[in-house]
Formats: C-alpha cells, structure tokens, sequence
C-alpha cells in the first residue's frame, strides 16, 4: 500500500515538474521575443478625424516608440518653453463598436463614466511627468492666458481600448499546457490607442501628430486589475514618460519602447530549484 501511494506521488511529482519547467520555457521564449511580437500582434490603428487632416504623411521613425509620427520641417522644439495639455478628447472612444453591441443601458453609462476618468488619469499623468521632469524642459500651464514665452499646445486623444475579459485572460496563463495556453493568452492582448497633436499656442498651428497602438500589460492571472479597461492606465503611464523623454530627446538619441510584456510578475524557482524540491519530496 504505502509503495502505491509513494509510486503515485513520484508520478505526480514528475508531471509537475515536466509540466512546469515547459511552462517556463514557454514563458522564456515570450519574454525574449516580447519586442518582436507586439511589432507583429500590434496594427496601426487608421487615422480618425482627430489627425486625418492634421499634418503631412504620418510614418514610423525609428528613433521614436509611436508608430505614426509627423513633425513639421520647420518646427523647433528648442524655440518653446512652455506647454499646455488639453482636456483628452474621449469622442472617438465613445465610437467604439464593441461598446454599441452591449444591451446593458446600466452597464453602457458606467463605461462612459469610466471613459471620462480614464481621460482626466492620462490628462493628469501627463502633466505630473512634465511636472516632475529633472530637466525641467517645460513650464506647465494651466491656462492660455498664463503663458509669457513661446508655448506649445499639447492635445490628445483616445482612440479605444480593447474590453478586457480578466477571467479567461486568468484561465489561460494558468493552463497546464503552455501551447494552447501561450498562444490564446497573446490573442487574449489587451491594447490601447491614442492619437496627438501640437500646435503653437499662439498661431494655432499644427507643427507635429503622432499615434500609437500599443498591448497591455499581459502579466498572467492578474487579478487586481479585473475592469472593462483592463491595465490600460500602465499604458498611459508610459505614453506619459516617453512624451517627457522625447520632449528632453537630443537629435540623435532613440526613445524606445520597453519590453511588451511582464509575464511573471510573481517569483518563479529555478529550474535546479525545483529539482531540489522534487527530490525532497520523494
């Protein structure tokens, strides 16, 4: 009897450890090749009205993390000093097609409420970037009628956001089998887009637009973030800091974007680790 039960539990053990070490590999292979998967998972959204006329050709430049960019060639950052950010526009938001097929009335004006406090966190994240910036690149505005130096009015849109499904998105980073597992929890990205213009506060003038399409944060069983939007604001926190790093940018520094996912934001044993506890197991 007592051999049964030692010889089921070596089993057990066994498929655990095969089990988790391809988890792990699996999760390796993501991690290493993140960069390249978000170029190839995350389109370009289409230009709204926000830019579509805003602008010559929008292109991606390598130097820059936003995949549509357009600056104006006689624009000079150097010549401002000062910056105004907007209210962020939520029109294109509440366009969204998903949000016109839900039948909940209830469930329709919560997300317009979130949508609104979605815009004053990016609006608000912005400013206290610009605000904590160590170089101190730009004098934050509240209003027009403050500025006394040449400024640039910073306006931002958001596009949409991808509903998240937290349950499903938990159910499969936590599958037995990182295959189907891996592969649904990538189809499963969360993405976020935004659309931006600058112009001179003065003249009104448009002197650059940029957009961006970016993936969420797809940490496995991420349960603290369980809403529509998802971790949409950790994506906003970083649209925020790369505006200051391109604000303080030299011409021939490269702003990049940081790696696309976090995928193991819990502390996992090494693989000689869990040997060793297999073993002692046994």
């Amino acid at each position: 009897m007592n051999n049964s039960i030692r010889t089921t539990n070596k089993t057990v053990l066994a498929t655990f450890t095969v089990v988790s070490l391809l988890v792990l590999a699996s999760c390796s292979s993501i991690r290493s090749g993140s960069n390249e998967l978000k170029e190839e998972m995350v389109d370009p959204i289409p230009d709204t009205g926000f830019i579509e006329h805003s602008g010559g050709q929008k292109v991606k430049r390598a130097d820059m993390p936003f995949q549509k960019v357009w600056i104006a060639p006689d624009f000079e950052k150097n010549a401002y000093q000062e910056l105004l950010v907007a209210p962020v526009n939520t029109e294109y938001m509440l366009k969204m097609d998903w949000l016109h097929q839900v039948s909940s009335a209830t469930w329709v004006s919560n997300v317009k409420e979130d949508i609104k406090e979605l815009a004053k966190y990016f609006h608000d994240r912005v400013v206290q970037e610009f605000r904590q910036d160590l170089n101190h690149r730009f004098q934050v505005l509240q209003r027009p009628e403050q500025s006394r130096q040449r400024a640039l009015h910073l306006e931002l849109a958001l596009i949409e956001i991808d509903p998240s499904t937290p349950v499903l998105h938990a159910l499969t980073w936590a599958s037995p089998v990182p295959g189907p597992g891996t592969a649904m929890g990538v189809a499963n990205k969360r993405t976020v887009a935004f659309e931006g213009r600058l112009r001179d506060l003065k003249t009104g003038k448009v002197v650059a637009t940029f957009a961006d399409h970016d993936m969420a944060d797809a940490g496995p069983l991420d349960l603290t973030r369980l809403t529509w939007y998802g971790p949409a604001k950790g994506v906003m926190d970083r649209w925020a800091e790369q505006f200051v790093e391109l604000a303080n940018k030299k011409p021939n520094e490269v702003v990049t974007d940081p790696t696309a996912f976090t995928l193991m934001p819990f502390e996992v044993p090494t693989v000689t680790e869990m040997q060793m506890k297999v073993q002692d197991a046994l």
